[in-house]
């Protein structure tokens, strides 16, 4: 260290000077002080000279400079693979204890010349302290992330090497090969696993909706996999509760076994519904864990009752009709108007096709849709103008060719590129020709376009008058569009967009209730449990004062309570996870002397990715390796890897050197020396009388 200035050294000269000139004036010139022996004068003298001279010296602003230099040993990282493939196989045993233990060893004997990091990973990342809290129980494996993880952490430090230690499966994530382009370091592998083809039966997945809706009937796509197990049988069974509702034998015919079984079931009973899968065993299976899953399928009674009612039969309604039914979500009924006498309340949405008209004002049918605030979409005729009330405004009309023109600006719904430019192309529509009602509070999705004038006369628009929704289409021939988009396209995707969304817009009823809980209702089993609470005052603003709780109840009727946490206007809660199985809840809130409540439910799911391939990829970690100039190497040979580390030139520590600049004023020492000097020449001078 040494000290500088902001100032020129020869003016450390002045301070000397003030020093002897005040130390000069204040003993030497005072009479009062010739009584004193000449040591001690000379003693006070000095004392009083350092004193000014260290006060004048910080005139100058002196900084002491420091060099700091520090020895940083290379850091080398272990990441062990923690999923549960590794101990899958036979050698399980070898894993959980003498492989550790052996682990350790090599952690220990790096740990004398290096600073060694431990890391697991899976379906996280996690530092570890030892070896012996490995658990190898993790569900999925994501090595790219694990790259990404360390580049973060140990950015401009000192990496000696990377030891990754797994069996080179993952499930997650991009490919570790190519992922591992931002690690700059020599990478050694573990070959951990075996890559010997068992004899093996495999549930490899389920597919199937996750909604189903009652009294319908529901696929599921089921593929299985066999290894080695050419000329064996087994047999897929499917069961919920105690009851067998599938079962089927599987022949194997070759050692590669693949082959998908599609299942209808029947959705019978609302709510979650827990399906079991099983493929039975044979004795020359090693590893029977991925016969089994679970699938939970939610069973709805809520679909959207749609009614068509029309002035008589036209390609049109067939044409809306089939549309709407692609759709599993709606429940669509037609009639002519003359043969319909059931109650308007149970349906959703009323389309109402020539209706009303010139001949049939439909009067009681308009009236009970008033009453009943049922939202409506009509399509006027070639001799209809509707008004967004449904009221008439003139029959006889001529008509014109008309195309759509979108207007860019919907704010309703969105619909997508293709079918934007799907619209040019679609065919003209006869449309009412005169004069249509100026409706300031509608939203226009189509203009027509009469030969090749873009006019501002609507084509399809929608009203809302309190929570009451009406559409107006007016035009007829629709049923081209629909066969135009299957000329195009082969289907009729886009066609069934357009009347899908626009009947989602005027079915669906706003949820104005005053307590709201939202999640999924199905985890995965290491995905934590997540959801999220609303709470409304009387003016249907978002509150969150009153305490939210909820109580989750498992299937053994176990209780478990909890107590949301506040957002900025809002809750949220993470449970943690959970067991596999199917759980209910019930939650509650006060609201001054109200109290909401909500119940629902949602399942856990076991997640098996790990276990439906659990044969080794070596070759990966040879490619990891080699990529990095490192080297793989076998769980026995770990001895190995510490002398391989010990033989490289390139792996050796770095000195880092950091100047610092403090001033010289802030040490604390000063303070006191300065304090000592005056304080004991004052205590000298009380002493002897020199005042």
């Amino acid at each position: 260290m040494n000290i500088i200035t902001e100032y020129p050294l020869w003016l450390i000269l002045f301070c000397i000077a003030a020093g002897i000139i005040y130390s000069g004036i204040l003993y030497f010139r005072e009479k009062k002080l010739n009584e004193l022996s000449v040591w001690m004068v000379r003693l006070m003298a000095a004392f009083r000279f350092s004193a000014v001279t260290l006060l004048s010296f910080f005139l100058l602003s002196p900084l002491l400079k420091t060099v700091n230099r520090e020895v940083e040993k290379p850091v080398i990282i272990v990441a062990q693979d923690n999923s549960e493939s590794l101990v899958a196989g036979k050698d399980s045993a070898f894993m959980k204890k003498e492989y550790k233990q052996n682990l350790q060893k090599l952690i220990d004997e790096l740990n004398a010349k290096y600073e060694v990091r431990l890391y697991s990973f899976a379906d996280k990342i996690k530092e570890l302290n030892t070896a012996d809290s490995l658990t190898f129980n993790e569900k999925q494996t994501d090595i790219s992330t694990l790259f990404g993880e360390i580049e973060t952490r140990y950015s401009n430090r000192n990496i000696g090497a990377l030891i990754l230690a797994s069996d080179g499966l993952y499930n997650k994530g991009a490919n570790p090969v190519y992922s591992s382009d931002k690690i700059k370091v020599p990478v050694y592998t573990i070959a951990l696993g075996d890559t010997t083809v068992k004899k093996d039966i495999v549930l490899l997945k389920a597919e199937h909706n996750r909604l189903a809706y009652l009294g319908n009937k529901f696929p599921m796509e089921i593929v299985v996999n066999a290894k080695q197990l050419k000329g064996k049988t087994t047999t897929l069974t499917i069961t919920k509760g105690e009851a067998v509702i599938f079962t089927q034998t599987i022949n194997f015919n070759s050692d590669a076994f693949t082959a998908s079984i599609p299942v209808l079931l029947e959705a019978k009973e609302i709510g979650l519904q827990h399906y079991k899968l099983k493929l039975s065993t044979i004795p020359e299976e090693i590893n029977t864990s991925n016969n089994f899953r679970d699938v939970f399928i939610d069973v709805l009674d809520a679909r959207q009752k749609i009614l068509i009612l029309a002035d008589a039969p036209h390609p049109d309604v067939a044409a809306i009709k089939e549309s709407i039914e692609a759709n599993q979500n709606y429940e669509v009924e037609s009639y002519t108007a003359d043969n319909f006498d059931k109650p308007l309340k149970k349906y959703n949405l009323v389309i109402l096709y020539q209706l009303p008209n010139s001949h049939n004002p439909a009067s009681k049918i308009i009236s009970e849709i008033n009453a009943g605030g049922i939202p409506v979409l009509a399509f006027s005729g070639a001799s209809t103008i509707l008004k967004s009330d449904l009221s008439l405004v003139s029959g006889g009309l001529k008509t014109n060719e008309s195309e759509a023109v979108l207007e860019q600006n919907f704010p309703l719904f969105t619909i997508s590129d293709e079918l934007r430019k799907a619209f040019k192309s679609f065919p003209a529509l006869v449309c009412p020709y005169g004069t249509y009602p100026n409706e300031n509070s509608s939203d226009v999705l189509f203009y027509q376009r009469i030969g090749i004038v873009d006019t501002k006369t609507p084509l399809l628009f929608f009203n809302t008058s309190g929570e009451n929704k009406t559409a107006i289409f007016s035009g007829e021939g629709i049923w081209k569009w629909r066969l135009q988009d299957f000329a195009s396209h082969g289907n009729h995707n886009l066609f069934d967009e357009l009347i899908s969304k626009t009947v989602q817009y005027l079915s669906v009823k706003v949820d104005k209730s005053f307590f709201k809980i939202a999640g999924k209702n199905n985890f995965l089993e290491n995905e934590p449990i997540e959801l999220e609470a609303e709470v409304y005052n009387e003016s249907y603003e978002l509150i969150n004062e009153p305490e939210v709780s909820i109580t989750i109840i498992n299937a053994d009727n176990k209780k478990f309570l909890y107590t949301f946490s506040k957002t900025n206007n809002a809750y949220r809660l993470n449970a943690g996870m959970m067991p596999t199985g199917e759980y209910k809840f019930d939650a509650k809130v006060k609201v001054g002397e109200k109290i909401y409540t909500q119940h629902g439910e949602f399942s856990v799911s076991a997640l098996q990715v790990e276990l439906t391939n659990t044969i080794a990829d070596h070759q990966l970690l040879y490619s990891l390796s080699k990529k990095h100039d490192g080297e793989m190497v076998y769980p026995y040979e770990l001895d190995l890897i510490a002398k391989k580390l010990n033989s490289r030139s390139d792996i050796k520590s770095v000195s880092y050197s950091q100047n610092k600049l403090n001033d010289l004023i802030n040490l604390k020492w000063i303070f006191f020396l300065l304090l000592f000097l005056l304080s004991f020449e004052w205590f000298m001078r009380k002493r002897n009388g020199a005042y």
